[in-house]
């Protein structure tokens, strides 16, 4: 364990460190402190564990234990022993409960072999209660490390993989950390970082235990889809990671309130503030770990890959002189690959039958809870659920001609593009709308694309060439698939409405919704009053 522990506040603590801006020269260092020597002060040092184990002096200690630097002297070594701390005065369920949960914590870093997860070497039982005995990782938290200020970009995404690692050896071996957090995450020494504190994880295949007061974990790094109860999974834990690199790149927690109940609900339904340290693939790596809706989320592979770049940037190539010989003249492009993943863009795979075929566009006034949204950079305004959430184009998007609007989940999203004709140098604007329709539907069938979405050959399209904007040319197209996530495929749809204005810019209007389930029926009333209510300014 480290100097601090490792082990963090009590599961209810949203102020467990304060955090200091960036600073202006180097980042802190990461070498740890040397551990403490024994302290008189320290009640119960020098007592004596199981036969063999020695407690020399506390390193700290979380809402379930004590984390003692410790002497085996049978093996005479260093080892850190966590002791068990539950009030005498709980019901014995909720003790009962509280030992079991150290057990579990044991068996779960016990069965992973990684270089990132401390070493469990035994759990010795002193009058009923289990002690945990494990490597001591001589360093200090990431928490603590923050109170120094913030890290840079490449020494944030060197322990981001590290932290990677050991959640992937975790989740291959069914177990959810579900509390990743900066004060459990040791930096040790020759860079080593370890991930610890497996108190509240998760085993597959063993029965939940009854947590008092409903969820256990850190407020502001638990992700939406625990907060609702819902069942988590691998994408929990990681969006944990998207808030660590967050808060040690940027300097402050993007969730943290005043109190508990206020954090879960930004949790919930707050966006973050784009990261202004965290640039490039890093940057790219924080805002698809942060999306609501766990299926949005990117792989692990895919924050791998991320990280790995962040880490270990290129370098740059020597400047040249440029002589400039003419006006230069702005080349069209599509939507970029990051602006389409902002907009709530998901990875796509096998396709699946069924599709809808909307009622006639422009049926009715705008519905109840429903609100116009301007646009003035697109020249169009949206009629879009008041509650749905803005995402536009950042400073660093190349594509500019966007704005999506989704619901908290993420569940249902509605996006509108304008390809301007003043811009396709290309010549990748079709002559009509639905001569563009079926361009894209081929894509869709043959190559498995739309803008950035990857779907598979063959993917079930549906094209209208009969619809209409205001008596003029217009199409729909209905496109059926399946999210290509191997452990929990999902059925989604597309709505696309596609216009060609007078003067040759064309707007496509998609709406995402969930292919089966609850929001399904929900997913094809916002599509249908979404298309109704588009207002081209100069059509």
């Amino acid at each position: 364990m480290s100097s601090d522990g490792g082990v963090g506040h009590p599961a209810d603590d949203t102020t467990s460190f304060v955090l200091r801006p960036p600073r202006s020269g180097p980042a802190p260092d990461p070498r740890p402190p040397a551990v403490p020597a024994r302290t008189a002060q320290d009640p119960g040092a020098g007592r004596l564990i199981a036969g063999r184990y020695r407690l020399l002096a506390k390193l700290g200690h979380g809402g379930m234990g004590t984390v003692w630097r410790a002497k085996d002297e049978m093996v005479d070594r260093e080892v850190a022993v966590k002791e068990p701390r539950v009030p005498d005065h709980l019901p014995e369920r909720e003790r009962a409960n509280a030992f079991e949960r150290m057990r579990r914590e044991a068996r779960a870093a016990a069965r992973l072999d990684h270089p990132a997860v401390v070493d469990v070497y035994d759990v010795a039982v002193v009058d009923g209660r289990p002690w945990i005995v494990m490597e001591l990782v001589r360093g200090r938290s990431l928490g603590g490390a923050l109170q120094e200020g913030t890290l840079d970009a490449r020494e944030a995404a060197r322990i981001g993989l590290q932290v990677l690692g050991a959640l992937e050896a975790a989740h291959a071996a069914g177990v959810l950390h579900r509390d990743v957090k900066p004060d459990n995450i040791l930096l040790g020494r020759y860079d080593r970082v370890v991930l610890t504190d497996f108190g509240i994880a998760q085993i597959e295949g063993e029965t939940n235990l009854t947590d008092t007061g409903g969820f256990v974990g850190s407020p502001e790094y638990i992700a939406p889809e625990r907060v609702l109860g819902q069942r988590p999974g691998p994408a929990s834990d990681l969006w944990s990671l998207g808030v660590v690199l967050y808060t040690a790149t940027e300097g402050v927690s993007p969730f943290r309130r005043s109190n508990t109940p206020a954090t879960l609900q930004s949790v919930l339904n707050a966006a973050p503030a784009a990261p202004a340290t965290a640039r490039g693939p890093l940057a790219e790596a924080v805002d698809g770990l942060l999306q609501k809706d766990p299926a949005r989320r990117p792989t692990a592979a895919r924050v791998r890959a991320l990280l790995e770049a962040a880490a270990n940037p290129p370098a740059p190539e020597p400047t040249q002189p440029v002589q400039v010989t003419a006006p230069a003249v702005r080349s069209a492009r599509r939507p970029g690959r990051k602006a389409w993943l902002g907009a709530g863009a998901v990875v796509v795979a096998a396709a699946t039958a069924g599709y809808l075929v909307l009622a006639d566009p422009f049926a009715g006034p705008l519905p109840d809870g429903w609100t116009t949204r301007a646009n003035p950079g697109l020249g169009a305004s949206l009629g879009v659920p008041a509650s749905y959430q803005a995402t536009r184009p950042g400073k660093n998007d190349s594509d500019k001609n966007w704005v999506t609007y989704a619901d908290w989940s993420g569940g249902i999203w509605i996006g509108l593009h304008l390809a301007r004709k003043s811009q396709d140098s290309l010549h990748e604007i079709q002559s009509n709308a639905p001569a563009q329709m079926h361009a894209d539907d081929e894509k869709f069938k043959n190559e498995g694309e739309y803008t950035t979405l990857d779907m598979p050959k063959g993917a079930k399209t549906h094209p209208d060439d009969d619809a209409e904007y205001h008596g003029r040319q217009a199409a729909r197209n209905t496109v059926v698939y399946t999210t290509d996530d191997s452990e929990n495929p999902r059925p989604r749809e597309l709505q696309i409405f596609y216009y060609r204005t007078r003067t040759g810019d064309l707007y496509k209007l998609t709406v995402s919704y969930p292919g089966k389930g609850d929001f399904t029926a929900r997913g094809r009333e916002v599509a249908k009053a979404a298309i109704a209510n588009l207002d081209v300014k100069r059509p």
